[in-house]
């Protein structure tokens, strides 16, 4: 790879090169990866690395905000991977999830945008979808009041979980026991 290729790809913060190469600044003494969208360096002030362990060396110190030291830091796919373990844990419980989800230290709207990019889905969606297999679940393998799978998955009325199960699967939720009871 030419240290042209390598410049392009740190003034487009390409971070499909993080790992291969790194960089230098020499007027800061800082090494980044490709990706670090960390205001662009003068070229003339940029050298390149292998590893991170040759820019270490050399003199240079780790970038602070691209964690350029840790092999892998991901800090926003690990507030999208806590997200969906506390929607995993907790999606029966409304109140409870919304205040296990402000502990994360991001807004309900930066949440919201997380989660979306990481795994495709908004937060209220994955929920419906956790709630919808748990309440079909329950409908064929159990005898359960149908009024009370609603409430253990987390609905706050039996009108809000038959809209919600109606337009989910197309069917009221007795039907869909009578049909698919084990």
């Amino acid at each position: 790879m030419t240290q042209e290729e390598m410049w392009k790809a740190v003034t487009e913060n390409d971070a499909s090169y993080d790992g291969i190469f790194f960089y230098a600044v020499k007027s800061t003494g800082i090494y980044c990866r490709p990706s670090c969208k960390s205001k662009l360096p003068i070229r003339k002030n940029v050298c390149f690395f292998d590893t991170a362990q040759q820019a270490r060396s050399e003199g240079f110190r780790p970038c602070k905000r691209c964690r350029s030291d840790l092999l892998d830091y991901q800090p926003i796919k690990e507030i999208a991977e806590k997200a969906k373990q506390l929607l995993d844990d907790s999606f029966r419980k409304r109140c409870k999830l919304n205040q296990e989800l402000r502990h994360l230290g991001v807004s309900q709207h930066r949440m919201s945008e997380i989660f979306k990019d990481e795994y495709g889905v908004t937060l209220s969606e994955y929920v419906g979808n956790l709630r919808l297999e748990e309440a079909k679940r329950l409908l064929s393998d159990t005898d359960t009041d149908i009024i009370d799978i609603a409430y253990s998955v987390g609905f706050g009325g039996l009108s809000s979980f038959y809209r919600f199960f109606k337009n989910s699967t197309g069917l009221s939720p007795a039907v869909y026991r009578k049909e698919y009871k084990k």
